[in-house]
């Protein structure tokens, strides 16, 4: 048999609650209430994405909620829909991928590089 295995007590056995182990779990508390702090601030915070010039503009939070559309009269006078469609289609991955961006700034040091 291996050593350190299948034994009763010594060092092969768990760590008691009042042991190195207990430390590791108020780590991982403590980085539990860290996390959920900067997901909170997340969610305060906005990013913009525009395209057509500026004709349609998207604002989305940290955590991904498309907070508002702003869409020029111009641009609805004169567009069609195909091109219409194509515009808000890519602002909104805009506005996503830089609201994931953000996300990975702020969250990334907490995690350690861990996809969140």
């Amino acid at each position: 048999m291996a050593k350190g295995f299948n034994r009763t007590g010594g060092r092969g056995s768990a760590p008691s609650p009042g042991g190195a182990g207990g430390g590791m779990m108020q780590k991982i508390q403590r980085l539990q209430v860290q996390l959920a702090e900067e997901q909170a601030k997340l969610a305060e915070e906005t990013v913009t994405a525009t395209a057509g010039g500026g004709a349609i503009k998207i604002t989305m939070t940290g955590d991904q909620k498309c907070k508002s559309v702003v869409i020029s009269t111009d641009l609805l006078k004169d567009a069609d829909p195909e091109m219409l469609q194509d515009l808000i289609l890519s602002v909104v991955n805009m506005a996503l991928d830089q609201s994931r961006q953000l996300a990975s700034e702020r969250l990334g040091p907490l995690t350690g590089g861990l996809p969140i």
